[in-house]
């Protein structure tokens, strides 16, 4: 449970157990908040994952934590080491910062330290200045997405009527064995099984087992 007073959370994330988590939490506590009453530091929170932040919140337990405590309004101020120990994909931390508007959660990043800027400007422009950053942060999440998908665009070739990546490989998903194909056809045949079922015998997606099926009675 987090301290009722505790309404500062330093969230750290590390990829591999091979990473010292001490690293961030010194520079992460070196940007918190400072009480004007006492002029110390906020106390804090420490919230931990070991995960990729590439895999959504799969086995990030202390992020899923985090959510739930912005949402209901326990967090006011949220550090971490580098807006990527989020999310690495643009438009899911977009959706973060949106998150922590409306909840009104202010995001301090010690690798973007252009964040306390943002958060030092008065009401109302503040409001303005985070829509403003949220924009950009979207417009720059689409340019990546399109030069991504003209970087493999580019890189198709045509080979033998197929399409190929530059390196040789087929595109697209690889084609089922014949072994599998059969396996799936006597499931058919023999049990009269459900797609599902069929599915769950041979170890073949659903959608290929009815692309088989139907392949089979010359549809």
């Amino acid at each position: 449970m987090i301290e009722p007073y505790h309404e500062t959370v330093i969230y750290i994330r590390t990829s591999t157990k091979e990473q010292n988590p001490l690293n961030q939490l010194k520079d992460c506590e070196s940007i918190r908040p400072v009480n004007q009453k006492t002029e110390t530091f906020v106390k804090y929170t420490l919230l931990e994952d070991q995960q990729s932040a590439w895999r959504e919140n799969k086995d990030r337990e202390a992020f899923e934590k985090l959510l739930k405590l912005i949402k209901t309004r326990k967090v006011r101020n949220v550090i971490v080491w580098d807006v990527d120990r989020v999310y690495r994909d643009r438009k899911k931390l977009i959706s973060f910062f949106v998150l922590c508007k409306a909840y009104k959660c202010k995001i301090y990043s010690y690798r973007q330290r252009w964040l306390e800027e943002i958060n030092k400007i008065p009401e109302p422009w503040n409001e303005i200045v985070n829509d403003l950053m949220i924009q950009i942060f979207g417009w720059i999440a689409e340019d990546e997405s399109n030069k991504k998908s003209d970087r493999i665009k580019a890189a198709i070739r045509i080979k033998k009527g197929k399409k190929v990546s530059y390196k040789g490989n087929k595109w697209g998903r690889k084609s089922l064995s014949t072994f599998k194909r059969n396996k799936v056809l006597e499931a058919h045949n023999d049990d009269m099984l459900t797609y599902r079922q069929i599915s769950a015998k041979t170890g073949v997606s659903i959608g290929a087992v009815h692309k088989i099926i139907k392949e089979s009675k010359g549809e």
